[in-house]
């Protein structure tokens, strides 16, 4: 109940925080640096075609999983901070993150020599949490709506050090957006790009760089049944909230859209396609078998909704955005069981 409790002040807390702090679209000089401050520490990810002949439309595959961190949260933790004064990185960095923003500060954290402290959900998944801590990142778990306070409130008493917040931090959101610039540079005639929607960051990001770039490529975020809040949004013409299960598909969703993103998501994105579980987890499958790629859920979402048939278009390319799953639940899913 205290959690909950504070979970509701810190919304209720929201809107002034949202005055104070008003999302744009990243200026496309400002994602151009970003890919110059990246390119010292990590390479461009590779852009292939799904394996899969019965597809309903060719599918192209973005993968982010195969950063040294396995997942797309890289590139920005990246170039918030190589483009930090040094004088902010004294006392150390924090972020609040389920597990691959965590992954990607402390992994940056360990290059700079400075601490790391990272804040978790009690239901973080255990690869993720093991990954962070051998990068010699200190862990504080706290209930799940305790989490999503913080990320709300972009605070937590006695944590020192920058706050590198997982997706409602400009240069973060530019450093997501090179991701849109390489598609750009490798498939110029791309119709169609589904991303991930979790907080906003990855989606806002890529659709900062497609509209100053190439404004007719169709933009869709895409979430997870359980937890969908950016769809039911869209369709009420307002934040709403809606209800929320957990699921093997961790690092998105939640019982409703991040205030401070919510101007700028449903500003720059044509639409959310909702998929299952089950649809999911069939894509994890099919990465693994047709591409030998392994993905976590969030990072198959985008397949599964491209499988829907729900985007009719001649090149369509899915983010697939991190590929950090528990070895076990993997292992239920190939073998078609309840991961």
């Amino acid at each position: 109940m205290l959690a909950e409790n504070a979970l509701t002040a810190a919304r209720n807390r929201s809107t002034l925080r949202v005055a104070m702090h008003k999302h744009s679209a990243i200026p496309l000089r400002e994602i151009q640096t970003a890919r110059d401050r990246l390119r010292s520490t990590i390479s461009a990810t590779p852009l292939v075609p799904l394996n899969l002949a019965e597809a309903p439309y060719p599918i192209y595959l973005k993968l982010e999983n195969l950063h040294p961190v396995g997942s797309f949260k890289i590139r920005g933790a990246g170039n918030a901070l190589i483009g930090a004064e040094p004088g902010r990185l004294s006392k150390g960095v924090w972020t609040v993150s389920a597990g691959n923003m965590a992954q990607a500060v402390a992994w940056y954290a360990r290059r700079l020599g400075i601490a790391c402290h990272v804040i978790v959900p009690d239901d973080a998944p255990v690869a993720k949490l093991e990954a962070t801590q051998r990068l010699g990142a200190r862990i504080r778990t706290v209930p799940f709506a305790d989490y999503q306070a913080i990320q709300i409130d972009h605070t937590f008493p006695g944590m020192g050090g920058l706050l590198i917040h997982p997706f409602g931090d400009d240069a973060v959101i530019a450093g997501n957006g090179t991701i849109g610039l390489e598609i750009l540079e490798e498939m110029p005639e791309v119709e169609a790009i589904i991303i991930p929607y979790g907080g906003g960051g990855l989606a806002c990001g890529i659709a900062s760089a497609l509209r100053s770039l190439q404004p007719r490529v169709r933009l869709y975020a895409t979430e997870v049944s359980t937890a969908a809040p950016f769809a039911a949004s869209l369709a009420a013409g307002r934040p709403v909230d809606v209800p929320f299960t957990p699921s093997f598909v961790s690092g998105i969703g939640a019982p409703f859209v991040f205030p401070e993103m919510w101007e700028l998501a449903s500003g720059l994105l044509d639409g959310s396609l909702v998929v299952t579980v089950s649809q999911t987890a069939e894509a994890i499958r099919i990465l693994c078998e047709r591409n030998h790629v392994v993905a976590e859920g969030a990072g198959a979402v985008s397949v599964a909704a491209a499988l829907s048939g729900k985007v009719p278009a001649k090149k369509i390319v899915c983010i697939v955005s991190g590929g950090n799953i528990d070895s076990i639940k993997l292992d239920h899913i190939i073998r078609r069981e309840d991961p």
